[in-house]
């Protein structure tokens, strides 16, 4: 749409420029100079402000492909493929930096809370039992561990009253000896003696909340639509600190992975569930770690991001000193350019062999003598007159006129005066010239 109004545009403008041409050809004539030579008719100007506009137009679109050409060139290219490496390499660092802080996360900062069922064993004997920990537990962490105990409130553990809980953390089959912790003995019925080393061991008493017979019996009365529905138990759950801050030392055999438990009562007792919960307890980094993810996330990551691009920096640089490019250097010598002297060809014409063959006379205003054109063949025969001129005149001794001289003292200050092409009456002056010295000359025969 913009470039047909730009094209309505040139057209005006042309139709203004031809009125113009047309009212300084009436005013011309009538002043009394006559008509010119050579006006341009209505299509010329046209066609020249159409030119224009073209002009014009392709260098508005070169102007317009400037950014283009210059995004599009071999230093830009080469900046795109560098910006695309150090992207892809940044971004693959990146990454790599992630799946790092990952598994240092996952090895550095244990497991928050362990939780396991103990079974217990009933036969001749106090009730006993084990459980396997895994490899759930770290070194150098301390750790809180606790008995969990569901009991229901029978007559007997009622009756039981003060029992002890005996609990032994061991190390894993086949571990390096390590000294022994003097622990009591505890003679267990039906219980083969485990040979592995015990790491810690923690005796606890425990007891069932004491309720008085009032107490109890507005309890379960208050309580009954709720026993009667299922929503409630006759039975208490007791939690056991067994240890405190409890730390194992350094190296995969000093960390437990098993544990034993005991429970020693003067009483056969009954128990719906007993379990065992081992919580962490962070300090540190591992805090930091554990409470302040998304922070310690983004600063390792940086962390092994950065030493990541510096080391493939470093790297690069060490490959590139190593191992240069291909292209060899060629050390250009400075020299300058001598001057060579150029002398016309035999064969470039001339410019008077560019001149016309044929004499002519061309048309000049009103009023003016037409102005005539010599070929080159009767600027030869003038020429052979005036060599011949010459030699009378040396011959004889006959000094030439003084409009002659005045001639060639005006001709003088035009000696380097070149023809155009175009001849002048300068010729035919000179001819008039040329005959007044024959005639001068004694001995004519002219």
């Amino acid at each position: 749409m913009s470039r047909k109004i730009y094209m309505q545009q040139l057209e005006e403008e042309a139709r203004h420029q031809a009125r113009n041409a047309r009212l300084a050809f009436a005013t011309v004539a009538d002043a009394g100079m006559g008509p010119p030579t050579d006006p341009r008719p209505l299509q010329h100007v046209l066609m020249e402000v159409w030119e224009q506009g073209k002009a014009t137009l392709d260098k508005l679109w070169e102007t317009a492909l400037v950014p283009f050409h210059a995004a599009v060139s071999k230093p830009a290219q080469k900046a795109y493929l560098g910006t695309f490496l150090l992207a892809t390499t940044s971004l693959f660092l990146l990454s790599l930096s992630t799946v790092a802080y990952a598994l240092f996360y996952y090895n550095f900062v244990p497991q928050v809370s362990i939780e396991r069922t103990i079974h217990l064993q009933f036969g001749n004997g106090h009730p006993h039992g084990t459980a396997s920990l895994g490899s759930s537990l770290a070194s150098l962490q301390p750790y809180d561990v606790s008995i969990l105990l569901h009991l229901p409130r029978t007559p007997n553990n009622l009756a039981a009253g003060n029992f002890m809980l005996d609990l032994s953390l061991l190390a894993a089959p086949g571990s390096p000896s390590i000294p022994k912790i003097p622990t009591p003995t505890v003679s267990v019925a039906g219980m083969q003696a485990s040979t592995q080393q015990k790491l810690a061991h923690s005796r606890r008493p425990a007891i069932l909340t004491y309720a008085s017979l009032i107490t109890d019996t507005a309890s379960t009365l208050s309580g009954l639509p709720w026993h009667m529905l299922g929503w409630k138990t006759e039975s208490e759950v007791l939690q056991v600190a067994m240890f405190e801050g409890l730390e194992f030392s350094r190296g995969s055999g000093n960390v437990a992975q098993e544990l034993e438990l005991v429970i020693e009562a003067d009483e056969k007792m009954q128990f719906y569930e007993v379990g065992i919960r081992i919580v962490a307890r962070f300090g540190g980094l591992r805090w930091i770690m554990y409470y302040h993810r998304i922070l310690s996330y983004l600063i390792f990551t940086s962390l092994f991001w950065t030493s990541s691009m510096i080391s493939a920096l470093i790297a690069w640089l060490v490959l590139a000193s190593y191992f240069p490019s291909g292209l060899t250097l060629v050390k250009k010598e400075e020299s300058t350019p001598s001057a060579i002297k150029t002398e016309p060809s035999e064969t470039e014409p001339s410019l008077a062999e560019g001149l016309s063959d044929t004499s002519r006379n061309f048309p000049t205003l009103t009023r003016h003598m037409p102005l005539h054109f010599t070929s080159r063949e009767g600027n030869g025969r003038f020429e052979e007159m005036m060599k011949e001129e010459e030699d009378v005149l040396q011959s004889t001794g006959v000094q030439p006129l003084i409009a002659e001289a005045d001639d060639e003292a005006e001709g003088a200050g035009t000696s380097g005066f070149r023809d155009s092409g175009i001849g002048t009456s300068l010729e035919e002056d000179r001819r008039a010239q040329v005959q007044k010295r024959r005639k001068a000359l004694p001995n004519n025969r002219d």
